[in-house]
């Protein structure tokens, strides 16, 4: 089956600092708030629940963050087929509506399993905003000007974080899910004057299907396609969701002169994301390719990957740190990835595609933890060096799978979006 061009009615453009890329930015900043506010609370919100060993802190945090990355595993696919079937703008504001009050309700937990199925419930809500706010921007920006427009939102985005770490510090966990929630309700405020795709208002006038999700399995050359998309996202999530949220586990068993925190390794590791994010979403304009830009990423994280692991024994918790923040620098390469994934779709897809995506890969915190925890054990034990040595075997097969995905990828630098999949 061939892309087919969607009607030749001129559709809408806007500029770089349009409401439109305002208002995805700063929902992706909210959304990175809600998003890595759990991995900084861990320890703090668990023991006031009761759970105060080290071991069961670990476990009982690794099933929460299993709920809510299956929370968006769900919210991908349900967020996505809206967003093609009934528009960007529904799953943008519903999106952000749905995990603002999910995280006001976090705030009032006095379970595990409370606990467990409102992070369940926030991430349905928080696997929405992302990827309707790139295809939305992607789709309104002048195609030479739209990675610039993505860069811009997630270097906005992803500075969420940093806040998440300060008022999670400064206010205790119960106040900064209150807060996280709060913003994401005063954003709802910023409807106005944000308008739908030219693109999609376009693909709505024809008898074209859109938004059928198993319409990516029916097609082989369109399913490879998508399997690469999602491979590409994964590294990021082996960094994000292993690395940085158990520092304190890696920070033993690397013998650090000192402790480290899970809050402390988020933020320096968002505040590096925010150079990597405007750097490689400059690098695929300046170059002209987002395939060579994710390539030099790709290698860059493997680099810093073997830093983290096999260069910080007896290191000293600063030292730590600077390596998170630039591990953060090299896995920056989170926007322009769903970019590329809005790219290789025609209209009538993109959403379902540039919302599962990202979704996916985040998701793949689900598989990459107990296959981590697996490779541990069969080694021996998951403490210790065994824990070292685990993580180079997960995240080396993550980042040679990834670098592949990308090199067989068509190039999707200035192309022209306005087309709909047969």
């Amino acid at each position: 089956m061939k892309a087919a061009p969607s009607p030749t009615t001129p559709t809408k453009t806007t500029g770089l600092f349009s409401a439109i890329v305002v208002v995805a930015a700063l929902g992706y900043f909210v959304d990175i708030y809600d998003l890595i506010l759990f991995s900084i609370v861990r320890v703090d919100s668990l023991k006031e629940l009761g759970i105060t060993t080290k071991d069961a802190i670990t476990t009982q945090g690794l099933y929460l963050i299993n709920m809510q990355m299956g929370g968006m595993l769900l919210g991908g696919v349900l967020w996505g087929v809206l967003g093609d079937k009934r528009g960007r703008l529904s799953v943008l504001f519903g999106s952000i509506l749905i995990y603002s009050l999910a995280n006001i309700a976090n705030g009032f937990v006095q379970s595990i399993e409370q606990y467990a199925w409102l992070r369940l419930i926030a991430g349905v809500g928080l696997a929405g905003e992302l990827g309707a706010g790139i295809t939305l921007v992607s789709e309104t920006l002048p195609k030479e000007k739209r990675g610039y427009g993505t860069m811009i939102v997630a270097t906005v985005g992803v500075s969420g974080a940093m806040l998440a770490y300060w008022v999670g510090e400064k206010f205790g966990w119960r106040n900064a899910y209150f807060v996280g929630g709060g913003l994401g309700l005063a954003l709802l405020a910023l409807r106005v004057g944000v308008y739908e795709s030219g693109m999609f208002e376009q693909a709505k006038k024809t008898d074209v299907e859109r938004g059928n999700f198993f319409a990516l399995f029916t097609n082989g050359p369109r399913l490879a396609r998508y399997l690469k998309c999602l491979l590409i996202g994964v590294p990021l999530w082996f960094v994000v969701g292993i690395l940085i949220t158990l520092a304190p586990e890696f920070g033993e068993a690397l013998h650090l002169t000192g402790p480290v925190t899970a809050g402390l390794g988020v933020f320096w590791c968002y505040f590096g994301l925010v150079f990597g994010d405007f750097i490689s979403g400059s690098l695929s304009q300046l170059l002209r390719s987002r395939t060579r830009a994710l390539q030099l990423f790709l290698v860059f994280c493997g680099l810093m990957v073997g830093a983290y692991l096999f260069g910080l024994r007896g290191a000293s918790p600063t030292a730590f740190y600077s390596v998170c923040f630039v591990l953060g620098i090299s896995v920056g390469f989170w926007a322009l990835f769903v970019t590329v994934a809005a790219e290789q779709f025609g209209t009538n897809l993109r959403a379902t595609v540039a919302t599962t995506a990202p979704n996916f890969a985040r998701g793949s915190v689900v598989v990459l933890v107990p296959v981590f925890n697996a490779v541990a054990a069969g080694l021996g034990t998951a403490l210790g060096p065994n824990r070292i040595l685990s993580g180079a075997v997960v995240g080396g097969v993550s980042l040679a799978i990834a670098f592949w995905a990308v090199s067989t990828l068509p190039e999707t630098f200035g192309k022209d979006l306005d087309y709909v999949e047969e």
